[in-house]
């Protein structure tokens, strides 16, 4: 099930925090790296209720669940979400290997997933592909990451933040 969010309308700058893979871990130097962004999105495995709560204490948070999310978070929460920001349609989703659109032809400018806990920024066809990699527990030996999006108008400037290599 898909639903529409409009956050924002209009040319201002809009400031987005992304992360993916928490797995109910949140590192203090996440607050810190998402201090003054305007939402936050959060593209799965995020471990318990608690850390949208603990991450809403930041910003506004949209957020898919993953394929380790259970209980509460299965049920209340959607697999994919499209968020409006200004003049950008951004799709979330967990892994990118269930896309099942196809942005370029349904104008997203951006898709964001994670699941890897591997970050990538990749562009194809005028879209940002957005990996964040891993907020949380350091897996396979992958940096922890983080990844902030700056959207104006029809651009998208996207950066990663490591906080451990």
């Amino acid at each position: 099930m898909e639903s529409d969010r409009v956050e924002s309308k209009g040319r201002e700058s809009k400031r987005i925090g992304v992360i993916s893979d928490t797995h109910g871990l949140i590192r203090p130097e996440l607050f810190q790296a998402l201090a003054g962004v305007d939402l936050i999105i959060h593209a799965g495995d995020i471990g318990s209720a608690e850390t949208l709560r603990e991450l809403g204490r930041i910003a506004p948070v949209i957020a898919v669940r993953g394929n380790c999310d259970r209980g509460e978070l299965q049920e209340k929460l959607p697999e994919r979400e499209t968020v409006q920001i200004g003049n950008i349609r951004l799709y979330v989703l967990h892994s990118i290997n269930e896309l099942d659109i196809d942005p370029v032809a349904q104008g997203y400018g951006a898709v964001i997933y994670g699941h890897s806990h591997c970050p990538d920024e990749t562009w194809k066809g005028g879209v940002l592909y957005l990996n964040p990699g891993s907020a949380g527990p350091r897996r396979f030996h992958l940096p922890v990451t983080a990844a902030r999006l700056e959207v104006c108008g029809q651009s998208i400037l996207a950066n990663h933040i490591r906080f451990f290599d």
